[in-house]
């Protein structure tokens, strides 16, 4: 593969710096990351331009535009630091992040309480059952005594 002319070279560093401004404000196409792909496809030029090379005597040269993949990578590192977030998808998953935890926490509290009202309910029933246990037996001891007599049933008020 030739070289390319200075000319070139130049143009397609305006492209690529263009392209590098756009992405650092955000301004990313539909499924579009803030990444090395997106700058080489936005700016027009191959991602190979970005990485070092090796010649044929196996030693490595930078290449064309490692500078400024270098430069991108530090302008979205300083970003990141500073709490901005150029990526919406990164946005978007630090966001789902918060409310994943927000919900386990909610769910927790759910669990917590249903399993208080859960003890409550079988303390419930026991206490009920014990209750109704004290009654029968109560009854049972009113009726083998004899000597406790029922009440007539209360009457409806409508006679005089």
């Amino acid at each position: 593969m030739g070289r390319i002319s200075d000319s070139d070279r130049a143009r397609n560093e305006d492209a690529i710096r263009a392209a590098m401004d756009r992405l650092l404000r955000g301004e990313l196409r539909p499924g579009g990351k803030c990444d090395l792909k997106t700058l080489a496809l936005e700016s027009g030029v191959t991602r190979t331009g970005f990485y070092p090379k090796k010649n044929r005597d196996g030693t490595t040269r930078p290449g064309p535009y490692q500078h400024l993949a270098e430069e991108f990578e530090r302008h979205l590192v300083a970003l990141q630091q500073a709490g901005e977030i150029v990526d919406p998808r990164t946005a978007q998953i630090e966001r789902l992040k918060a409310q994943v935890a927000e919900l386990k926490d909610r769910v927790a509290k759910r669990d917590e309480a249903l399993a208080e009202l859960t003890a409550f309910k079988t303390l419930a029933h026991s206490r009920i059952a014990a209750q109704h246990a004290e009654i029968e037996r109560l009854r049972e001891q009113t009726a083998s005594l004899g000597n406790v007599r029922r009440l007539p049933s209360a009457r409806s008020s409508t006679a005089p």
